[in-house]
């Protein structure tokens, strides 16, 4: 998603806003569209498919089997 981290250079006012495309962001607080795009940390993985069973046996592969299957056809 393309979430960006912002502070406003007329109120000092910091926030977060999705951006599409040639979209322009703009200060909740003031409407300013002076601002200053900060540096955000990427957020941690909530899950991993190590909390997933295995595919096949081999765990670098992704789950399979039953319903839900997200693999198809067969590994490279």
């Amino acid at each position: 998603m393309p979430l960006f981290e912002y502070k406003c250079k007329k109120c000092a006012h910091s926030f977060e806003a999705l951006v599409y495309g040639d979209e322009e962001a703009e200060c909740p607080e003031c409407k300013s569209q002076k601002l200053e795009r900060l540096l955000s940390m990427p957020a941690k993985p909530q899950s991993s498919f190590a909390d997933f069973p295995s595919a096949c046996g081999d765990p670098s592969l992704p789950p399979c089997g039953a319903p839900g299957c997200r693999r198809t056809g067969k590994p490279l």
